[in-house]
């Protein structure tokens, strides 16, 4: 596929670190959730970093396939991700699960239901979440 656009983000440290895209724009303290044996300490985590963009994505998603159909998406609209980690299991590692929540206030529910399922499939976290995309992973 043809790439349209790059980016980079780096972390040091781990779930405990720290996170900076390339830009510098996304710079952000890394901690450990409680309920992962964290202390709670004020920062973020991969799993909400990644709800973040998630629903970000889908609701692009959801605006791209509206405007083909000359539907407006209100301003107020909202896509709401719910992302869960916990472990495999097969015992050797870690899995997500998500769930998304797509509110649009004042569209017809069966309207919203159609371009809402089109948007899933246009969505690439989405695609990605579906067919388990693999990811290159080297040594630098």
């Amino acid at each position: 596929m043809p790439i349209l656009y790059t980016t980079k983000a780096s972390a040091t440290g781990g779930r405990s670190g720290h996170a900076v895209s390339e830009n510098g724009v996304l710079d952000v303290a890394l901690t450990v959730p409680k309920e992962l044996g964290g202390d709670g300490a004020t920062g973020t985590n991969p799993e909400q970093l990644f709800a973040a963009g998630y629903s970000a994505c889908f609701l692009g998603a959801l605006k791209n396939v509206a405007g083909k159909e000359k539907v407006k998406i209100p301003d107020d609209a909202k896509v709401t991700a719910t992302v869960g980690i916990g472990p495999r299991e097969d015992g050797t590692g870690f899995g997500i699960e998500v769930s998304l929540v797509v509110d649009i206030p004042g569209l017809d529910k069966a309207q919203a239901e159609d371009l809402v399922a089109k948007a899933h499939i246009v969505c690439p976290y989405s695609h990605a979440m579906r067919t388990s995309t693999e990811v290159p992973v080297s040594v630098a």
